[in-house]
């Protein structure tokens, strides 16, 4: 539970709890799990069919972390994985952190241009990649680039001779040396970089410990009461911590099991491998939810074996939260809030929270953790209610931005408080809201307007899937309010006439959209937010 709010009624709090903090690495803890778990499944691929056990996932892991060493992967080292969700994924990355490597996420929409720079950037000297992925030829484009990656040894890719190999050459290392390894490693050594999606620029690699993420995804997993019955649907990708922390890190430290539905996300497989697969809990970023709500045929799916799940990525709707809880079964649905580089989660709901909680905030602040709610100019920490920059301090604040000091200074003070760059209110009860971006606070005619107040209200207009709002520039207010919309039906979508309506009784004039767009769907980082930038460019188009 957080501490109560002091005399004054600052927007800080401190997350305490009973249980400690892990000491252990994550290769200790996985071992940890075979040893009491070892006959329960681990891991299901629902596309191929395969399964593990936990027994069989620890030993596949072993083998393939003494073919790493095999094949010259010293600790330290940084290993790429630039691939869909599929079982290998979760092998490599437990497999990695055994022998003290470093892995290094590759988003797979990646191109040539940016594969060449995180490879150079992180000095990757062995990567693991897919074959193919829609119109993506993944062998080709590390063949284009490699010329000018100097530091990359070796390439292996998922289904091919080249990736077999790996664990061919297992045979060559005994389980000594690799316990041997292990024995040298410590819990706050470097384990994963994440190419952080920037706006402007390339992104930035944050350097996150064994500390760091096994932390976080235990606490995760604790504060939706997981235990070694649950089964958990993950169609999030593994590139980002909402997959691979949230999702595999919290399932392994609690014995539960890895479902992965398909590659990448697909509505409908979802919730087939849900009802196939008697999942008790459900991921995904809020668009997710919405996309498998929509199927014309959603009602036909035996969701019933859900009981939890969490949301996260960007703040939820909170009539796409009540759809989730009354019609997927999901009572106690987490919403989760954090960023990359707090490896990632901050604040979460709590499973016995109620409605209004859950729909209203995105939770209070994590065990081991705190938080606070600043004025960004001064670092003042504002009263409980007032809006200010949220900033967060404890074990899950990054090492740093891999190789990149200064931009490292940039978000992490000498208090050791990073940055978010939300805007956020810490309530009387200490549950947080985010209330947007400080880059995406609209200024029209001197009125500060939240686009999230906005985005909320018109969730609740029947013509309405999806909304996003903006400020775009205007000569007479300086911004004015744009929104970008999905209609439930492409043939009936909403005229701003019916919006103005809509608003008018409800919102403040300054508040109401004065502009709209029409669109199938909105551009998206790779951690699941909605890019506002390219919105507010494209206005116009």
């Amino acid at each position: 539970m957080s501490t109560p709010a002091t005399a004054t009624e600052l927007s800080y709090a401190h997350g305490t709890g009973t249980t400690p903090l892990l000491g252990d690495t994550i290769g200790r803890s996985l071992a940890r799990t075979v040893e009491a778990f070892g006959d329960r499944e681990a891991l299901v691929d629902v596309v191929s069919g395969r399964r593990w056990t936990y027994a069989e996932f620890g030993a596949d892991v072993e083998r393939l972390a003494r073919g790493l060493m095999a094949s010259g992967v010293d600790r330290g080292d940084r290993v790429g994985i630039w691939a869909l969700n599929c079982p290998e994924w979760v092998l490599l990355q437990y497999a990695t952190a055994r022998i003290g490597a470093v892995m290094v996420t590759v988003n797979p929409a990646y191109r040539a241009h940016e594969l060449e720079y995180v490879l150079n950037q992180a000095g990757i000297s062995l990567l693991v990649a897919s074959l193919t992925h829609r119109t993506s030829d993944y062998r080709a484009m590390v063949d284009q680039v490699r010329s000018a990656c100097p530091a990359l040894r070796s390439a292996h890719y998922i289904g091919d001779p080249t990736f077999d190999a790996l664990t061919a050459a297992a045979d060559s290392v005994t389980p000594g040396q690799l316990a041997a390894r292990e024995a040298e490693l410590s819990c706050d050594d470097p384990v994963n970089i994440q190419y952080t999606s920037g706006t402007t620029g390339f992104p930035k690699g944050a350097t996150l410990s064994h500390h760091n993420i096994l932390n976080n995804g235990y606490f995760v997993g604790e504060l939706v009461s997981y235990t070694e019955q649950d089964r958990i649907c993950l169609p999030v990708p593994f590139y980002h911590c909402f997959g691979m922390v949230m999702g595999n890190l919290a399932a392994t430290t609690h014995g539960a099991c890895i479902v992965i539905p398909c590659p990448s996300f697909e509505p409908a497989a979802v919730l087939t491998a849900v009802q196939r697969e008697r999942c008790t809990s459900l991921y995904g970023v809020p668009t997710m939810f919405i996309a498998e709500l929509n199927l014309p045929d959603f009602a036909s799916w035996d969701l019933s074996s859900l009981r939890t799940g969490i949301m996260a990525g960007s703040p939820c709707p909170a009539e796409v939260m009540k759809r989730v809880v009354a019609e997927m079964h999901m009572a106690q649905v987490s919403i989760c809030y954090g960023m990359t580089e707090t490896s990632p989660v901050s604040t979460q709901t709590r499973v016995d929270d109620d409605l209004e909680r859950r729909t209203g905030t995105v939770g209070r602040v994590m065990p081991h953790l705190e938080v606070k709610v600043v004025d960004p100019v001064t670092g003042v920490t504002v009263p409980r209610g007032e809006p200010g920059e949220l900033r967060t301090r404890g074990y899950s604040v990054m090492l740093g931005y891999w190789d990149q000091p200064e931009r490292t200074a940039e978000v992490v003070d000498a208090g050791r408080w990073m940055h978010t760059g939300d805007l956020a209110v810490m309530r009387e009860d200490g549950y947080v809201q985010i209330v947007g971006r400080i880059k995406d606070m609209i200024i029209r005619g001197g009125e500060n307007v939240y686009p999230r107040e906005i985005e909320e209200f018109l969730h609740t207009h029947p013509k309405i899937a999806d909304v996003q709002v903006v400020g775009v520039p205007d000569e007479r207010y300086g911004e004015e309010i744009l929104a970008c919309v999905i209609p439930r039906d492409r043939a009936d979508p909403p005229t701003l006439e019916e919006l103005t309506a809509h608003c008018r009784e409800r919102l403040a004039h300054y508040k109401i959209p004065r502009a709209l767009r029409i669109l199938t769907e909105f551009p998206m980082t790779v951690s699941g937010k909605v890019r506002k930038i390219e919105l507010r460019e494209g206005y116009g188009a």
